[in-house]
């Protein structure tokens, strides 16, 4: 997640059970005021730390050493177990069984404080709380309990990378997080042939989720939200998915790269179903494509849906906030793509702007504020709730994601 179309928020919609449309949410009353420390100016109940650590990560990224304040709030979210919960308006007041906490929330501010440095305590007891809620066949679920899905396996997985873990050794009743998602990954027979499902259907049946795709891709790899740019290769095109006796990570990260590859090859961008209209683009899942292919070296197409992404995500990223413009500068750094310079936008200052004043670059906060300020207000009160909008993810994704939290 959203921010974005993640298994974060997505998941958050489904498991919460939102009774609003997703479209709406309620507004901020007059005299409701979220924390000056966190980014993003949008109702923060369903990712509050899910975008306050996709911002501080992406801000990391690019060099930018983000405001102390800032960094504190996310450390104070944490329970005393050590999950996170996506929004907890009194840190003070303990966690207790009324507290929604999650597995994605959690495994993000993981890899936000880890890239940050200085916070083992908190992040040891955060791996330590995902450990304990693992589920039998090695997966992870939105929440605690729930059934394991692509997205949220996918970004344990990654904060199990970031924090020094070994992914294959961590385990449950004998299974690995990749076990859980050999399971989730579609065969090579049928049109959606490498695809991963988000989560098996009430019949047991798997069906292609493009963003779970990506997510599983990133998982298979063991990476987390940021990679480096890959050789600048094209392997996945007219790449053949493969069914082997004995299916690997390795192989269903091939075989989901080759389905995005497929997906984008088209338009160069993933679609949105949105009922009662036609297929809408997907900003944000293409973005999460563009950073899966990448890490799996397929270049050629990740750099093409760059560049979809450079030309018409703007007003997209602008509506979303703090966790749009960190998965737009994902994608650019996954492609080695100046992220100051994307398509004419700073999404470095876009970024800053949408909450405080980052410690290295506080003396172009007022001069950014002043340009912003009629297209991306900082603190724009639209009180609207985060739009579970392309399915899953996340939740991020579904999120969520389609299917799905």
């Amino acid at each position: 997640m959203n921010v974005r179309r993640s298994a974060a928020v997505l998941a958050a919609v489904a498991v919460i059970g939102a009774a609003t449309p997703a479209a709406a949410a309620p507004s901020p009353s007059p005299s409701q005021a979220f924390p000056s420390a966190l980014y993003g100016d949008k109702d923060p109940r369903y990712d509050g730390v899910w975008r306050q650590s996709l911002a501080l990560l992406a801000q990391h990224t690019v060099g930018v050493k983000p405001a102390a304040k800032s960094v504190e709030w996310l450390v104070r979210q944490q329970c005393a177990d050590g999950s996170f919960a996506p929004y907890r308006a009194d840190p003070t007041t303990a966690c207790d069984a009324k507290t929604m906490v999650d597995t994605n929330q959690t495994a993000a501010a993981i890899q936000a404080l880890t890239a940050l440095g200085g916070h083992d305590a908190v992040t040891g007891k955060a791996v330590t709380w995902l450990k304990s809620v693992q589920n039998k066949d090695g997966g992870w679920g939105y929440t605690p309990g729930g059934a394991s899905d692509t997205n949220s396996t996918s970004v344990v997985i990654g904060a199990l990378t970031a924090a020094g873990e070994k992914p294959e050794q961590v385990g449950k009743g004998g299974k690995s997080p990749y076990d859980a998602l050999l399971t989730l990954a579609l065969a090579c027979d049928g049109e959606d042939a490498g695809a991963f499902a988000f989560q098996p259907d009430k019949k047991g049946e798997l069906a292609a989720n493009a963003d779970a795709t990506a997510a599983g891709v990133l998982g298979a790899l063991g990476k987390g939200m940021v990679v480096k740019p890959g050789a600048k290769t094209d392997a996945a095109k007219g790449q053949a998915c493969e069914d082997k006796s004995k299916k690997t990570p390795e192989q269903v990260a091939a075989n989901g790269a080759g389905y995005l590859t497929e997906a984008l090859a088209k338009d160069g961008h993933l679609t949105s179903p949105t009922p009662g209209s036609d297929p809408q683009p997907d900003y944000g899942n293409t973005a999460d494509a563009v950073v899966a292919l990448a890490a799996h070296g397929d270049t050629g197409q990740a750099e093409k849906s760059l560049r979809w992404l450079e030309k018409n995500s703007a007003p997209w990223a602008a509506q979303n906030g703090p966790g749009a413009y960190a998965q737009l500068i994902f994608a650019a750094h996954a492609t080695g793509t100046n992220p100051r310079d994307f398509g004419g936008t700073d999404l470095v200052k876009q970024l800053n702007a949408t909450g405080p004043a980052p410690q290295t670059a506080g003396k172009t906060r007022a001069a950014d504020e002043k340009s912003d300020s009629g297209v991306f207000g900082v603190w724009w009160y639209v009180g609207v709730c985060l739009v579970a909008g392309v399915g899953i993810g996340f939740l991020f994704s579904g999120r969520r994601k389609r299917q799905q939290p």
